[in-house]
């Protein structure tokens, strides 16, 4: 992730803390120091440690995390995966920011990490969707990666994909590739999506790059990649899981997109546990 995620925490960090933590404050004095446990209460992976860690340090720029997990770690219940050490006050005031961006981050990648192992003997790249939390796609979108997927485009600014709606806007899939070849300034990969047979060679007659199947059942899929051959990439969507991606991954397609890597991803249960003062 780049630097700028760190707006986004503020921003949370303002909707918790609009003036100040009452309950902290009346309890606590400023400099008071002490250390707390990073408790994982369920197996899965790890991710965020560093947007959680980043969370205290906004607050407390002398905030220490010791640990020897990584983003990408398999954890267990029980395990404690790091000590926080700072003033309590900032402990105390970003518990419940830090542990939401890690237990969704984590959550996503665990969620991720399922799917993907099922394609890891397989030539099909698993790949995340647009459909994530607004506001929260940096951090989603990493947990994928740390998962064990790859990125789709990162917004509508990255790459150019024609669904239903801009072919039924232009006309028709002809229509919308040759408006989008007249607009675009610099040569890049068109990518349209398809729900027949029909759409798929008028794809094919327009030279688009990457046709994607969605919703369609398993033998128009097959039927398609024997008519597509290796004149395009070939993507499949729509209600893609676990079981869904065993029948798919010897299919002779590039890549299987799926939302439901974000939007299915269940947080994983952390907490912060064991505070002793300095």
């Amino acid at each position: 992730m780049n630097g700028f995620y760190k707006d986004y925490i503020i921003s949370a960090l303002k909707e918790d803390i609009s003036s100040e933590d009452l309950s902290t404050n009346a309890v606590v004095a400023k400099e008071t120091a002490g250390t707390v446990d990073l408790i994982c209460k369920e197996d899965g992976i790890i991710c965020g440690l560093d947007v959680f860690n980043e969370t205290f340090l906004l607050l407390d720029p002398d905030y220490e995390f010791i640990s020897e997990c990584k983003d990408g770690d398999f954890v267990t219940k029980g395990q404690k995966i790091g000590t926080c050490k700072g003033k309590i006050r900032a402990l105390l005031s970003g518990e419940r920011t830090a542990l939401n961006y890690l237990q969704r981050m984590s959550g996503i990648a665990t969620n991720t990490r399922k799917m993907a192992d099922v394609l890891k003997d397989s030539h099909v790249r698993l790949l995340d969707t647009r459909k994530t939390t607004p506001n929260n796609r940096i951090f989603e979108k990493y947990a994928t990666r740390i998962g064990g997927a790859g990125n789709h485009r990162y917004n509508l600014s990255d790459g150019i994909m024609l669904k239903d709606n801009h072919i039924d806007a232009a006309g028709s899939i002809t229509k919308a590739v040759a408006q989008v070849r007249q607009y675009m300034r610099v040569v890049q990969k068109i990518e349209v999506e398809c729900e027949s047979l029909e759409m798929v060679q008028e794809c094919l007659d327009n030279g688009v790059d990457i046709i994607m199947l969605d919703n369609m059942d398993n033998k128009t899929i097959m039927d398609a990649c024997k008519l597509i051959g290796k004149k395009a990439l070939i993507e499949v969507s729509g209600n893609i899981n676990s079981a869904r991606l065993e029948e798919l991954k010897d299919y002779p397609i590039d890549f299987i997109s799926s939302g439901a890597l974000t939007y299915s991803g269940v947080a994983l249960d952390l907490s912060l546990k064991n505070m002793v003062i300095l």
